[in-house]
């Protein structure tokens, strides 16, 4: 049985399972139960699946009633897992987008990708040997599409600005959206009396700005009254933290675009970055002496100002 701190568990039949990934609290599968099955949304690492094998079976589920895998995107923080996940699940459909798919089948692309991220040996001590899903085993959906979860609607929103083969899931049953990175990371531990703290994350290589801020407007023409984010979990107050993505992404743009003639670009984004996350944690009540504050914060600094760098690249060719 999985610690309790672990799960949880949330209205409507949804489980939050901290995958284990980096740290707690960090990356969370979600499991949803409709009629006596399960589908599970993104998976974590490989590590993570005997956690989720717990989770299901502490629900008094089998792993025979698992029906889908829903694959947000395939950045292996939310996909790493899914080959071997499916491996015990015999009777489930792994759901991706159009453009993931193929990197599930083989995943030789995306493993080198993401080496050229992390760097070998961080990529193989977190993530290991990627398992690849049979063709046979995968559907993909495009915009809109909708299954019927033993008569819970599921809804496909293809949703790019972090990435091209990103969807997010509506749940009407909810009035919920699992939301993947597209509506941002907002980690437990920086929550004050003012709420969530949130903000978008960049990760190379396909961050698109103006793509985030109609995807983020996408999302909140549902209505909807609770995200389940990836990192981490349940947010509410969703006309705030929408707000906040909004000003976010637009000051990250403005960095890159202060600092795109700069000799040392990137050294100087990290630190106009960090001044600018920090600043709106200081707004935010979260103290200035917590020693967390950096730990938290700086490996998220260093993503987005790889996500930056490749979207001023992107940019350069293009004009």
């Amino acid at each position: 049985m999985p610690d309790s701190d672990q799960l949880l568990a949330f209205p409507d039949d949804i489980t939050a399972i901290d995958t284990g990934v980096l740290r707690p609290r960090f990356d969370a599968s979600h499991l949803i139960e409709a009629g006596g099955r399960a589908a599970f949304v993104d998976t974590g690492t490989n590590a993570s699946v005997p956690r989720l094998l717990a989770a299901l079976e502490a629900t008094g589920l089998s792993p025979e009633r698992v029906d889908y895998v829903l694959l947000t995107h395939v950045h292996l923080d939310h996909a790493g897992g899914a080959g071997t996940l499916m491996r015990a699940l015999p009777n489930a459909v792994a759901v991706l987008h159009p453009r993931g798919a193929p990197h599930m089948i083989d995943p030789a692309k995306l493993v080198a990708g993401s080496i050229a991220v992390y760097g070998e040996d961080e990529f193989r001590r977190t993530y290991g040997d990627i398992v690849p899903i049979p063709a046979e085993r995968i559907r993909t959906v495009a915009d809109g599409e909708r299954i019927d979860f033993r008569g819970r609607t599921l809804e496909f929103i293809h949703t790019p600005g972090h990435a091209l083969h990103h969807y997010c899931i509506v749940d009407r049953a909810a009035r919920a959206i699992f939301s993947g990175d597209t509506f941002g990371v907002s980690y437990r531990e920086f929550d004050t009396e003012h709420g969530a703290f949130i903000f978008p994350t960049t990760t190379p290589v396909q961050f698109d700005p103006d793509a985030a801020h109609a995807s983020i407007d996408r999302l909140m023409s549902y209505c909807p009254q609770a995200i389940f984010l990836t990192h981490y979990s349940r947010v509410r107050e969703l006309d705030r933290l929408a707000r906040d993505m909004h000003q976010c992404l637009d000051g990250f743009v403005r960095i890159g675009n202060d600092c795109e003639q700069i000799e040392q670009r990137a050294g100087a984004m990290r630190q106009r970055m960090s001044e600018f996350l920090h600043a709106r944690l200081d707004a935010h009540g979260f103290p200035r002496d917590d020693p967390r504050r950096d730990a938290l914060l700086e490996p998220d600094v260093a993503l987005n100002v790889q996500g930056l760098e490749v979207w001023l690249e992107r940019r350069r060719r293009a004009s």
